[in-house]
């Protein structure tokens, strides 16, 4: 039975699974979201949220915690240089899951997991900006010619 173990397994051992979320972590650092499997993305969180809670006050002991678990220099200065001064002062929930819905080859359910406060079109004031920017007006057509201002110009042209 599985009494008090809340880690998701996802179908690995401890080292893939280790490797898989150091990986998954990685890639969501670097580029701000990824696409993964719902299973992925909510085994994720956990994962990452104490990482981003450690990145906000920057000493050398809380460097070598996060390089302990990620095992990337570059990841680890984007997380405590971009990432944790924009998520400075929220408490906590850095990261959000959105469903996708399910994969075309294998029917899985994917999941979109992203940082909060990195997605542009989700925050109040771009979403405005956005709006007035797409906002057009409608022409209105051109009256056509009667039918018989029509005829008259086609008979001028053939006598000329």
């Amino acid at each position: 039975m599985r009494h008090k173990n809340k880690v998701k397994q996802l179908s690995r051992k401890a080292a893939h699974r280790k490797a898989l979320m150091r990986n998954l972590s990685i890639a969501l650092i670097t580029h701000k979201r990824i696409r993964t499997t719902l299973a992925k993305a909510k085994a994720l969180r956990p994962f990452i949220e104490p990482l981003v809670t450690r990145a906000k006050e920057d000493t050398m002991h809380n460097r070598r915690i996060v390089f302990a678990k990620l095992q990337n220099k570059f990841a680890v200065k984007e997380l405590f240089e971009v990432i944790a001064p924009k998520v400075g002062d929220r408490p906590g929930g850095y990261t959000r899951v959105l469903k996708l819905g399910p994969r075309r080859g294998d029917n899985a359910e994917m999941a979109l997991i992203e940082f909060v406060d990195f997605n542009e079109y989700l925050q109040g004031e771009k979403l405005a900006n956005t709006a007035q920017k797409t906002k057009r007006r409608r022409r209105r057509r051109r009256k056509k010619k009667a039918a018989s201002d029509t005829a008259t110009d086609t008979q001028e042209a053939v006598n000329e």
